[in-house]
């Protein structure tokens, strides 16, 4: 099913980004160059068995084994010490990366409760896009009856694009739902 997404990519949208961006070169087209997927656990803090349900959640959800990311400096209002694991997340590239993007714009992102489309003003600059999802149920993979907690999670959409501009017409022809008004 990605192989179609990438296809469609290859054969029908990098010509048309060239033709629309007025390009001379075919590596100047903007690509995707990987997807970041992240939890943070905060309460894995106090409930050492959260990490290894968000972990499990995650394996199911991207089909690759997460690394466990550890705070890098101590707060000590969240009571949080430097080195403590506090999240999970996994770097998609090629075709695991081809394979999540189709499923999220196709099937999870149209189940979102109260769903009109996700913003098209979370860029960052530099042609990346972030999307927070509020709970890992979206995705047909997790089964309700077996999760321990709702997650949300962090989706960041990394481009070669060399503005916001040029990262939101890729995903619009790629066939990410953004909303029409900009609210």
């Amino acid at each position: 099913m990605s192989q179609v997404l990438k296809d469609r990519y290859a054969n029908e949208i990098a010509p048309a980004l060239m033709k629309a961006l007025a390009l001379d070169n075919v590596m100047q087209v903007p690509r995707i160059q990987k997807i970041v997927v992240n939890i943070g656990v905060g309460e894995a803090l106090d409930n050492a068995k959260a990490l290894d349900a968000a972990v499990g959640d995650m394996t199911l959800i991207v089909g690759q084994k997460p690394v466990i990311t550890k705070a890098r400096t101590s707060i000590a209002n969240f009571k949080l010490r430097e080195g403590r694991a506090i999240g999970v997340k996994v770097t998609l590239r090629g075709e695991r990366m081809w394979s999540f993007l189709d499923r999220l714009m196709n099937v999870a992102l149209p189940r979102v409760r109260d769903f009109r489309g996700i913003s098209p003003d979370a860029f960052d600059g530099r042609g990346n896009y972030t999307l927070g999802l509020r709970e890992q149920l979206v995705f047909p993979e997790i089964e309700y009856d077996k999760i321990d907690k709702i997650r949300g999670l962090e989706v960041s959409i990394v481009t070669t694009a060399r503005n916001d501009d040029e990262a939101r017409l890729l995903l619009q022809m790629l066939g990410m739902p953004f909303r029409k008004d900009g609210k």
